[in-house]
Formats: structure tokens, sequence, C-alpha cells
């Protein structure tokens, strides 16, 4: 492996944004799987690409998310073999549906048009793979071209679908895949919502009647305001459009949206992080399950980590605060649960390490359940079952935040071990009990019925 930063951005970051607050992190360790001789490398470069021709992106009523490339990289980054990544993928191709014709093409002159038009995602990805070509196969160009391009830049609407054009783009960057990068230009596009227009107008970015640059402090606020009581009544992806819809609940999330003032990026963010693993794992009450909306939180942090050292310095804020408008969102909209960090740190690790977190994962009761791991590992966790992958993802979310603050306090590792010892499926649904959610979750693969 090596750290992954092409000539492309490193021009990028000293071209001219300098004036800009920076999110000063180095580049997190990555693989060009495209160059990578080594058989793992090529496996994970073939899988990917056949996932990329035979199954759509969103599939289920256009409602649910291919998550093909997150599993299998986030295995292959911790350590799966290449007979486990074929058996991951076999698994979870089981859960997609193949390609279906878009209604028209799309082309250069009108793309804008389509914006926000999932039954467009074939068209989507053949008209990014055409303007590939246009930019002599430099992936990188074209996301430079796409994602910062005209006063609504794209970059600016990642949150869109539950985060999930974030997280695929993390992988993009992380594994220098130009299949992976097509795949999440399509999905900001055909997940395009009005949320963008928080980072696109700078009149929505106004002082706040109170405000604070711990944005864990921003957090108890939240849950302490009686305002919110009576916004919804179950948690939920629901709720998610009604907080931007309504203009009454609009104003208190964007309240609390300009109420966390970022005057030192590097130091905020690592709060940020830590504030995310207290959001999934000093949330859930004795007995209760972990939360699924709330994981997306953590691990669209992870893909924060990695984007900002490699994009242009003036968007390291707006692409913070748009992390943070994703946050509160979820956060209200699961009904600002109580975090209690001491649910963390009063974790007695007894020797336990992260090498038991993947034990744990391989010998558990939950190994053989599909809401949980499968895998002969030493060195970490490997899921083969796609309704759970975000159990893997969060651990390995967690390990990379230890990774790059440091973890002289065991904080995050007493997370993950807390996390991955009681962890006992998935929470926080609302159209349907938890049994029948579990079921629908073990079915389908993971929920993400986000349009807002």
């Amino acid at each position: 492996m090596f750290s992954f930063r092409s000539n492309f951005f490193s021009n990028l970051l000293s071209g001219g944004y300098g004036s800009a607050l920076k999110l000063d992190l180095p580049p997190v360790e990555s693989i060009d799987i495209e160059e990578t001789p080594e058989k793992r490398a090529r496996t994970l470069k073939h899988l990917i690409k056949a996932n990329h021709i035979n199954h759509s992106i969103i599939y289920h009523h256009l409602e649910f998310h291919n998550h093909s490339p997150h599993i299998l990289g986030t295995a292959y980054f911790l350590g799966a073999n290449v007979d486990q990544l074929l058996e991951i993928y076999e698994k979870e191709s089981k859960e997609l549906e193949p390609w279906e014709d878009a209604p028209s093409e799309i082309a250069r002159h009108d793309w804008r048009d389509f914006l926000g038009k999932r039954e467009y995602q074939r068209a989507w990805v053949d008209f990014f793979e055409d303007q590939l070509v246009q930019f002599g196969y430099d992936w990188r160009e074209l996301l430079d071209d796409f994602l910062y391009s005209g006063k609504q830049p794209l970059i600016n609407n990642l949150i869109a679908g539950l985060a999930h054009p974030l997280i695929h783009l993390g992988f993009a960057l992380e594994l220098a895949s130009p299949t992976v990068a097509i795949e999440s230009l399509a999905l900001v596009a055909a997940f395009y919502n009005d949320q963008h227009v928080y980072l696109d107008d700078p009149s929505y970015t106004k002082p706040s009647s109170w405000s604070s640059q711990n944005p864990f402090d921003v957090i108890q606020k939240v849950h302490n305001d009686s305002r919110l009581d009576s916004f919804f009544e179950k948690p939920g992806e629901d709720n998610y459009s009604a907080l931007t819809e309504d203009k009454e609940k609009e104003a208190v999330l964007l309240e609390y949206w300009n109420s966390w003032t970022i005057t030192d990026p590097k130091s905020q963010f690592e709060a940020a992080q830590r504030a995310a693993v207290a959001l999934l794992v000093g949330s859930p009450e004795k007995g209760q399950k972990f939360d699924f909306f709330l994981v997306h939180i953590l691990t669209s942090s992870h893909a924060v980590r990695v984007i900002a050292p490699l994009i242009r310095p003036t968007y390291h804020v707006p692409l913070l605060r748009q992390w943070w408008l994703f946050l509160l969102t979820a956060y209200i909209a699961q009904l600002r649960p109580a975090v209690n960090r001491a649910k963390i740190s009063d974790v007695d690790l007894a020797g336990r390490d992260w090498k038991w977190v993947a034990d744990r994962a391989v010998n558990s009761e939950w190994a053989k359940d599909a809401h949980f791991v499968k895998g002969n590992m030493v060195k970490s966790l490997v899921y083969v079952n796609p309704a759970d992958h975000h159990l893997t993802l969060a651990c390995r979310s967690i390990q990379e935040a230890a990774k790059t603050w440091g973890d002289e306090d065991q904080y995050f590792l007493k997370a993950a071990v807390k996390f991955s010892s009681e962890f006992n499926g998935w929470g926080g649904f609302s159209a349907l009990s938890e049994d029948e959610a579990e079921a629908t979750a073990s079915n389908i693969g993971f929920a993400a019925r986000h349009r807002g």
C-alpha cells in the first residue's frame, strides 16, 4: 500500500486557494487497484468492474444503493483474501438488480436538467463514461470538472441519498478507481436534492443566537431543545425530507447548522469524529439496538477524512459543514437520543484490543447470523453478507479515526470493543417493526430510502 496523492490534486492544493481555512491532514493510506499487480488488488478491480457492468447502482424501486464497492473495498483494506472477495461479490450480487434502460440519453448541453431523476441512472453512468473519453480517460480531471463546475457545483450535494455519494467518492479515491468515481458522480446526480442550496447560497450562512466550536455542545443543545419534541413521532428515513420542506423545521435545523463555528478545522474535525462515534455507540440504552441511520454519520465522516486532503482547500470548510448538516439531519430525524460518552470511556478493555474485535466478529453468536460477519481472518472484520456490512464499515471508520488522531485515551478502541461486543442487530427504523426491518435488511441489503 502507499499514500495516494496524484500530481493533479497536489497542484490543486497549491493553486491559489491558500487563503481558505484548511483541514490540514495527510492523505490516507490508499491503493491504486488499476496499477497494483498483486492478485488481491487485481481481483478487487475485476469484481468492481463486474459489479459496474452487471448491476444497477440503485435498485428496489430506485430506493436502495448498490454497496458492492464499499463492502469489497473495506474487506480488501482489512485483509480479505481472494476467495473471500469472490464470496462477498457472489453473495452481494444475489441482492442486486440488472440495469434497465433510461427514458432517454443525457448530453453535455442539458445534463443539469436531469439532476435528481433516479430513473436516469443508466443514462447518468453512460454520460459520465462518455465524458471520461473527452478527458482522455483522466478520471481525476472528470471529477474536477463536474464536482466544481457552475454556481451549483455537485460537490455541495454529496450528502444527498443518505450521504452515499460522499461515501462512494471516498472509496473512489481510496482505491484510485475510475469505475467507482463514475458511479459516485452518477449517484450524486441521481439523488441530487435541494440541500445544495445551503452551501451554494451564502445567505443561509449567518450568525446564530448561540454558537460553539465544540460539536458535542451543539449536539447536547439539540437534544435538550423542547421545540423539537413535536417534530416527529417515530424515527426513520421518512423524517429527512420534512426537515427541509417544512419552514418551521428548516429554521431550527439551520439555526443549529450555523451554531457550529469552524475556526480550527483540524481540531474541530477530530472532535466531530469523536462525537460521531459517541452518537452511534453512546446512545443506545441497555438492550437497545444500535441505530442504523446514525451509523451513516460515522462512515460518512471517514469519507470526509479521505476526500478533504485531495480537494480544493476552498471546499474544506464547506465539506465539513455539509457533513455537519447531514449529522444534524440524521440526529434530529432519529428523535435526538441522549448521548452518554461515559458509556465509552467506562469500558473495561480487560486486555481486549483490535485483534479481539476481529475475533469477536468471527467467533460470536453473530458470526453465522445474517446480521453479522463470517470469515477466518486474524487482522480484521470481513462481511460476506450484504445486509450488514455497516458494522464492518463502522469498525473500520473507528479504527481509521484512531490512526488519524491517535488513541492515547483508548476512546476509539473502547468504542469498537463496546460496539462489536454488544451489537445485536440494527434499530432506528420507523415504517416497519424492528423484526420486520431486520428481515427486510437481511433480504435486500441495507436501507437507504432517503430522497433528501
